[in-house]
């Protein structure tokens, strides 16, 4: 190995290192928190170690509610911004290339417009028809830029998919709607499942657009906000080591049915 081989793997390998660091150090100085016995979310000066957060975490009715609002929130946007964002990314692959470029920049401008922007359009908009906000006005709100996600994660799966299966089975009688359930819909079922899981996470984050539209509804990341001002505990820290656990062990549960199904499907091929 020479002396430049040696150099670029130890660039590298100090480039993943500072990467990954910078990446989780946060979430573990914030996870460690949880445990410091002071009021305040903070590990320096480390006051002693404690599970009282998780006990006030238990018994805070008004973070509790807000978490359930965000849930019902992130529920309905997914139910919206699924079925939308597919629909739109089957449009715009199935388009000349000229008309394409033009859908796709208009499809994709919500993601470019400030979150402000967004909510406050939105909430001018409804109240000129004699809706206030809350719950519905969120989900109104936020799906209309989750759908772009959803839509860029369908078509860039659909950027693979053989159009010659949809022309075959055409050919052999099948209906279009049997070729979308049979065909179309098996091979989108990664990207669905995963732009599901962004729509939530996207969904459970907002705070901009949020903000403007609640009305007398407080989601999670609205309540957080205010507890920011009006004094913060580490039972935030709590949830959110509690929230990190649950996607983590969920991550990996996925990664094991992948592994085990890809495994079966390997040993029926042969």
């Amino acid at each position: 190995m020479t002396a430049t081989d040696r150099i670029a793997r130890f660039l590298f390998a100090f480039y993943m290192v500072a990467f990954f660091v910078y990446l989780f150090a946060p979430l573990v100085i914030m996870g460690a928190a949880t445990f410091n016995t002071s009021r305040f979310p903070t590990v320096t000066p480390w006051q002693g170690t404690t599970l009282q957060w998780f006990n006030e975490l238990w018994n805070d009715r008004a973070m509790w509610q807000s978490v359930w609002t965000s849930m019902v929130i992130a529920f309905f946007v997914v139910l919206i911004a699924l079925p939308v964002g597919t629909a739109a990314a089957l449009i715009l692959t199935s388009l000349h290339a000229r008309a394409r470029g033009f859908l796709y920049a208009l499809m994709v401008s919500p993601l470019l417009t400030p979150g402000v922007v967004i909510g406050i359009a939105t909430l001018v908009l409804w109240r000129q028809l004699g809706v206030g906000g809350g719950v519905f006005l969120i989900v109104v709100a936020q799906a209309s830029f989750i759908i772009c996600y959803v839509m860029l994660m369908v078509a860039a799966r659909l950027q693979r998919f053989d159009r010659t299966q949809e022309e075959a089975a055409l050919g052999l009688g099948a209906s279009k709607v049997m070729v979308f359930r049979r065909i179309l819909l098996p091979f989108l079922k990664p990207a669905l499942i995963a732009a599901a899981f962004l729509a939530i996470l996207q969904s459970v984050e907002n705070y901009n657009t949020t903000l403007f539209v609640r009305g007398f509804d407080t989601p999670l990341t609205v309540f957080i906000a205010t507890k920011v001002r009006t004094g913060l505990t580490p039972a935030v820290n709590a949830l959110a080591l509690i929230m990190i656990a649950i996607t983590v062990i969920g991550a990996i549960a996925y990664e094991v049915a992948r592994r085990r199904q890809a495994a079966a499907a390997a040993q029926r091929a042969a």
